[in-house]
């Protein structure tokens, strides 16, 4: 009897820990840059697309940024701030040119800048300034105009059948690895059948 009892207590506090630890909710996202537009170079009509875009995303640690282009026309590069500023595409960070060139968001919170490897096409605007952890980017809205003001610049895309207004996307794909709820779920029925077991 005092066997079962001591294992009836070394298995409840092993469950206690299992459930403690994984409790946590994970959660990323990957976004495709520029939404429909992809990555290329923007309109004369939306010429601060990428701008409005980091505004309308709030990134963290674990989150993706899907670079979509054809790899025979654009890439993509990670430039330093000053860089950025200059458009100045010698010497990047890192260079993407495979038409579906994922960014991870995995080392630090900050400001991150990208900005096409093509010349001449970051002068007309086809670059990104995303903040991680922070409020959205600063590629070139105004910030004093506030968010309200960029609803009147949401992007419109054409299609076959004329202009459909698009808000923004909030992710293409996410990841959830589980929820407390679901952890105390699973841990009560492994708890009730080794229960009925002993």
């Amino acid at each position: 009897m005092a066997n079962v009892l001591n294992h009836n207590w070394f298995f409840s506090v092993f469950l206690l820990i299992l459930l403690l630890q994984i409790q946590t909710k994970v959660l990323c996202f990957q976004y495709k840059v520029g939404d429909l537009a992809c990555w290329g170079l923007p309109t004369s009509a939306n010429s601060q697309l990428y701008g409005k875009w980091s505004k309308y995303h709030n990134l963290t640690l674990g989150d993706s940024l899907l670079f979509l282009y054809p790899p025979s026309q654009d890439s993509v590069i990670q430039v330093t701030e000053e860089s950025f500023k200059n458009c100045n595409i010698k010497n990047p960070i890192l260079f993407m040119s495979n038409g579906n060139s994922l960014f991870n968001i995995t080392t630090s919170k900050g400001d991150f800048y990208f900005t096409s490897g093509v010349a001449g096409h970051c002068q007309k605007n086809q670059k990104l300034h995303v903040s991680v952890g922070g409020g959205g980017g600063g590629g070139g809205v105004d910030a004093a105009a506030g968010p309200s003001s960029l609803n009147a610049f949401a992007p419109s895309y054409q299609t076959a059948f004329g202009n459909i207004p698009v808000a923004p996307s909030t992710s293409s794909a996410s990841c959830h690895l589980t929820s407390t709820f679901q952890v105390l779920t699973i841990g009560s029925v492994i708890g009730a059948l080794f229960s009925a077991f002993m």
